[in-house]
C-alpha cells in the first residue's frame, strides 16, 4: 500500500513583500476547472529574449495549464498568486518598476469578488507584464560595527547588479563571513532598500551588528540512549576554549554521521552564552538499527555460479565500536569452454572479520583489524592465503587521507614453477588526496594515491618494496556537465628482490576490467613458456601464463557524453604495460578500445562497457564485457 503526503505550502519574502508558494497536492481536485492561459510580455530594454521565459518558468498558471483547479475559486486564489510569483521574478531581475495585470475572462482579477464566477470553458486567463526598465546598484552603504567587511567583494558596488536574490544573496554572504570569524550573534538590525524610478538604481544600506567573538562551551547530547553521550561529544572534535566556528560544526556532524550508528544527525550552538561567557554545544542524534546483513548471487558461463553474504553489528561496546563478518563463494559448477581461460579445480572463496573502533588518535581517527582467508585462482596463479591486519586510518582532512597497517600472512601459491609457501610481513602506507566532486560519479576534481609498502619474507629471507603512483582528473565541457572528459594514469615499481622472490599476488599485473579493458584478467605482461619439457617438473596447468612483473605503467581516456539526464554513451582508449625490470617498457604497450553506456542512478551509475584488445595475446577473446555499479574510475 502506498502513501501519498502532500509538503505544506512554503513562502518567500523578498524586500519585505512576501509570497506564498502552492503546494503540490495529489489529493482529488473538487469541482474541477479547466482553464487556457497566455502570457504577454511587453517589449523591455537590456532583454535578450530570455525574459518571457524566466516569467514563464515562475508562473504556476502556466506550469500548470493541463491540471484542472478546484472551481472558479481556487482559479482566482492560484491567479492572485501567481501574480505575486511573477512580481518576485522581475525583482530577481532587477526589474522594479515592472507591472503585472492578470484578467480572467477579460476582468482583473483585483476586482473580482470571491464568489464571482466563469462561463467559458475552458476559461480563457492572460497574463500581461510590463517588465519596466533593468535597474542597476546605486549607493551601497554597509555597516559591520568596526569589522572589515568589503562589499564589493560580494558584487554590492555603485552599478553592479540590482536583482533582490543578488542583493540579499551577498547580503548573506556578508553575514557568514562575520560568524565565521567566531561571533555566532550577528544580526542585522537595519536595512533600507530604495528603488530610485528616476535614475533605475537601487540604493542599498545595512547594518549589521557582529556581535563579540565567542569561545566555545560544553557540548550537550540528546537522544543518545545505547550509544556512550560522553564519546558522542569526544567524537565531535569540539573544544572548550576554542573560538566558535560554523565550521566546526559542520565537521562534526559530518564525523557523527561517518560513525554509522546515526540516523539523523543535528549539531548547533547555543540560544546565548552561559554566565561563563562560553557558547554551549547542542548535539541531538536519533539511533539507527545496530544490527544487519545481506546476500547476493552471480551467475557466468564460464565463472559458474557464486554467492556471496555479510552481517555486522554497529555498536558492541556503546562506543561505535564495529564488527563485520564477510564470506563468499565462487566459481561453482565453473568450466573452461574456450582457449582463453585455463582449467581450474574446484571453487574460490573468501572470508574476512573485520572489526572498527573509532576515535583511538583522536575524533579523525579509526582503528581497523581484521582475519581474512582466501582461495583464488586467477589466471597467473592458485593462491590460498590466510592473513591478519592491525592499523589505523586518519583523516587529515576532508580531501586527504592516510592509512598505515601492518599485515601478517601466509600464503601457499602454485603457477608453473611448482607450488611454494610465503611467510610475508607488510606495513603498506597509504596516501589518497580525493579532491573529486563526487565518488560514483565524479565530473570534475582530481583524485591522486600514493603507496608504499615495505616487506619482508621469512621463510625467503627476502625484504623488497612496492610502491604505486596512481592519479585521476575529471574535466567538464560547459556549464551542464553533460560532457566530461576523464583521465588516469598508474605507475609502479617494486625494489629489492628479484621477481621470482616476490610473491605472485603482490607483483604486478595489468588487463581486466579495472586495469586495460578488452584484455583478459592479467593477461598483459611477460609470460611462462608456452610448452613443459619432458621431465621439467613444471606444471603444465600454467604453460603460457603471466609470471606478473616488478614494474606497471597503464592509463585509460574517457569521453562521458550525456545523451539524456540519465543515460551516458562512453567511448574509452586504455593503455598499459608491465615488465620484468625496474623500469616499464613504454615500447610494448597493449591497447585496448571500446564503448561503453551508463544510466545514472542516484546510487551511483549502472555500468557496462564493451572492450576489444587492439594487440591480442594469447589468452585474450576477441571482446570483453564488463558490468559494474560506479564509473569504471
Amino acid at each position: 500500500m502506498a502513501t501519498l503526503v502532500s509538503s505544506p505550502a512554503g513562502a518567500f519574502e523578498i524586500f519585505g513583500l512576501k509570497f506564498f508558494e502552492s503546494a503540490d497536492s495529489k489529493v482529488e481536485v473538487i469541482d474541477p476547472l479547466n482553464y487556457a492561459v497566455t502570457l504577454d510580455v511587453a517589449p523591455a530594454p537590456e532583454d535578450d529574449g530570455s525574459l518571457k521565459e524566466t516569467l514563464s518558468d515562475a508562473s504556476g498558471l502556466v506550469a500548470d495549464a493541463d491540471k484542472p483547479v478546484s472551481g472558479s475559486l481556487g482559479l482566482l486564489s492560484k491567479a492572485k498568486t501567481d501574480r505575486k510569483r511573477l512580481v518576485a521574478a522581475l525583482f530577481e531581475q532587477a526589474r522594479y518598476d515592472g507591472l503585472v495585470d492578470i484578467f480572467i475572462e477579460g476582468r482583473d482579477i483585483t476586482t473580482l469578488q470571491p464568489d464571482a464566477s466563469f462561463s467559458a470553458r475552458p476559461v480563457p486567463v492572460t497574463i500581461k507584464v510590463r517588465p519596466g526598465p533593468k535597474y542597476t546598484l546605486g549607493r551601497v552603504s554597509v555597516s559591520t560595527g568596526g569589522i572589515p567587511v568589503d562589499p564589493a567583494e560580494y558584487g554590492l558596488e555603485p552599478g553592479g547588479e540590482a536583482g533582490s536574490a543578488k542583493v540579499l544573496d551577498a547580503e548573506g554572504k556578508m553575514f557568514q563571513k562575520l560568524r565565521e570569524d567566531g561571533r555566532p550573534f550577528v544580526a542585522v538590525t537595519g536595512r533600507d532598500i530604495i528603488a530610485d524610478a528616476a535614475t533605475d538604481r537601487l540604493d542599498y544600506r545595512a547594518e549589521l551588528s557582529p556581535g563579540p567573538r565567542v569561545p566555545f562551551g560544553d557540548v550537550w547530547v540528546d537522544g543518545a540512549k545505547d550509544v556512550d553521550p560522553g564519546f558522542i561529544a569526544y567524537m565531535t572534535g569540539i573544544k572548550a576554549g576554542e573560538v566558535f566556528s560554523p565550521q566546526e560544526l559542520q565537521d562534526a556532524r559530518d564525523r557523527l554521521l561517518k560513525l554509522g550508528v546515526f540516523s539523523s544527525v543535528t549539531v548547533k550552538e547555543g540560544k546565548a552564552e552561559d554566565p561563563d561567557g562560553t557558547l554551549p554545544v547542542q548535539v541531538e542524534v536519533g539511533e539507527r538499527k545496530f544490527g544487519y546483513y545481506g546476500v547476493g548471487a552471480t551467475y557466468s558461463n564460464t565463472d559458474g555460479a557464486g554467492a556471496n553474504g555479510y552481517v555486522g553489528y554497529r555498536n558492541l561496546f556503546g562506543r561505535a565500536e564495529s564488527i563485520r563478518l564477510d564470506a563468499s563463494v565462487s566459481r561453482i559448477g565453473a568450466s573452461a569452454i574456450s582457449t582463453e581461460a585455463r582449467q581450474t579445480d574446484g571453487f574460490d572463496y573468501s572470508s574476512s572479520l573485520v572489526f572498527k573502533k573509532p576515535g583511538v588518535l583522536g575524533p579523525d581517527s579509526v582503528y581497523i583489524g581484521s582475519l581474512e582467508v582466501k582461495k583464488e585462482q586467477p589466471l597467473a596463479y592458485d593462491r590460498q592465503s590466510y592473513a591478519a591486519t592491525s592499523g589505523v586510518e586518519y583523516d587529515l582532512d576532508k580531501q586527504q587521507k592516510l592509512n598505515v597497517t601492518l599485515r601478517a600472512e601466509y600464503e601457499e601459491i602454485t603457477d608453473y614453477l611448482g607450488e611454494r609457501d610465503y611467510f610475508i610481513t607488510s606495513l603498506p602506507i597509504t596516501y589518497t588526496y580525493d579532491g573529486r566532486d563526487n565518488e560514483l560519479n565524479p565530473t570534475e576534481g582530481f583524485y591522486f594515491q600514493a603507496l608504499a609498502e615495505p616487506s619482508y619474507g621469512f621463510n625467503s629471507a627476502t625484504p623488497f618494496l612496492k610502491t604505486r603512483l596512481d592519479g585521476r582528473a575529471y574535466l567538464p565541457i560547459g556549464e551542464s556537465k553533460r560532457f566530461v572528459m576523464a583521465g588516469r594514469l598508474g605507475y609502479g615499481t617494486i625494489f629489492g628482490a628479484d621477481l621470482l622472490d616476490i610473491p605472485n599476488d603482490r607483483r604486478f599485473f595489468a588487463g581486466g576490467g579495472g586495469s586495460v579493458r578488452g584484455y583478459e584478467f592479467q593477461s598483459i605482461g611477460p609470460y611462462f613458456p608456452s610448452t613443459v619439457p619432458a621431465g621439467s617438473g613444471y606444471n603444465s596447468d600454467f604453460t603460457d601464463t603471466p609470471t606478473g612483473g616488478l614494474s606497471l605503467f597503464e592509463g585509460s581516456v574517457e569521453a562521458r557524453i550525456g545523451i539524456t539526464e540519465n543515460i551516458q554513451v562512453v567511448p574509452f582508449l586504455d593503455f598499459g604495460t608491465v615488465s620484468d625490470k625496474l623500469v616499464p617498457d613504454f615500447a610494448t604497450f597493449k591497447l585496448g578500445a571500446g564503448v561503453g553506456a551508463r544510466y545514472l542512478t542516484s546510487f551511483g551509475p549502472i555500468r557496462i562497457d564493451v572492450g576489444i584488445p587492439l594487440d591480442p595475446g594469447p589468452r585474450d577473446a576477441s571482446y570483453q564485457i564488463y558490468a559494474g555499479i560506479g564509473q569504471a574510475f
